[in-house]
């Protein structure tokens, strides 16, 4: 009866061990790179959605702008202050960019206010000085086009 006794699974040693402790640390190396691959997938992503929505918002003041222009028929400026990330449209609050954003502005030369400062006039026909503003933030470009025969406005993301 014992040989049939040593035959019972449950009584054999299987041989089989645990794992080793460079079994575990690739296993702990493989989940930390796959938590910084979402991770830096998530964070460019909001940053993307951040940028699109403040350059989404500085369209609409921009055509704020002409429209007011144009109802009032009077000359009017959108503001742009770079050096402390802020624009402003006529007869409205300053709104403020987060620090992690940058403008650049290219207009004509008489609507340079100063060395960091700017803005884009709009006339009582719809026409525009013209010029770009550029928002920038982690490698990721807005660039918002303001025509200065129609003063349409359009905007565009570049790709960096």
């Amino acid at each position: 009866m014992r040989l049939a006794h040593l035959h019972r699974p449950e009584l054999r040693h299987s041989g089989q061990r645990g794992f080793t402790l460079v079994e575990l640390v690739a296993v702990v190396v493989l989940i930390a790179i796959s938590i910084s691959v979402v991770t830096m997938s998530f964070s460019r992503n909001f940053a993307g959605a951040k940028i699109q929505a403040a350059s989404r918002d500085m369209v609409a003041a921009l055509r704020y702008t002409r429209g007011q222009a144009i109802v009032k028929g009077k000359e009017t400026t959108f503001d742009l202050d770079l050096a402390n990330n802020r624009y402003t449209a006529p007869g409205r609050a300053a709104v403020q960019l987060p620090k992690t954003m940058k403008l650049n502005l290219y207009t004509a030369a008489q609507e340079q206010t100063g060395e960091n400062s700017g803005s884009i006039r709009f006339f009582p026909d719809g026409a525009s000085t013209g010029g770009h503003i550029s928002v920038l933030m982690d490698r990721i470009e807005w660039r918002i086009n303001v025509d200065w025969l129609t003063g349409a406005i359009t905007r565009e993301e570049l790709k960096q």
